[in-house]
């Protein structure tokens, strides 16, 4: 019988989508945190020496993986800010192929939709 992934397994999943994201960039991972409601996921610096603090959110499709919620991502451009940091936000859907109401299995085919990476910014207004 086929297991459903957890919500950390589909985390994870999305997670290692992103990291090969990142690593074909060009960006060094400093720091990397798979928990769940941890934030961010990856610290990684560029070619420049610019730090950058990666937010990966994992969703079931249908609902929209470029949608986060924008008072808690204020808070979070605080703490960026305050490490001279930039904020970059990677939303990754993911859903069973044969119908949306069924969960993603381990070893087994999942849709995913991934629009890479979107720079959130940070400046003061």
């Amino acid at each position: 019988m086929s297991k459903a992934l957890t919500k950390q397994e589909l985390h994870n999943l999305a997670m290692n989508h992103v990291g090969k994201d990142l690593e074909q960039r060009g960006f060094e991972f400093i720091a990397i945190n798979s928990k769940l409601k941890r934030h961010p996921q990856f610290v990684c610096i560029d070619k420049t020496g610019q730090y950058f603090f990666v937010i990966v959110r994992a969703v079931l499709l249908p609902d929209n993986p470029n949608n986060y919620d924008v008072v808690w991502m204020e808070t979070f451009k605080d703490h960026a800010r305050s490490k001279n940091a930039k904020v970059l936000y990677a939303g990754v859907g993911l859903g069973n192929p044969k119908g949306d109401t069924l969960p993603v299995y381990l070893n087994e085919e999942y849709l995913i939709e991934y629009n890479g990476i979107q720079v959130i910014e940070t400046p003061l207004n």
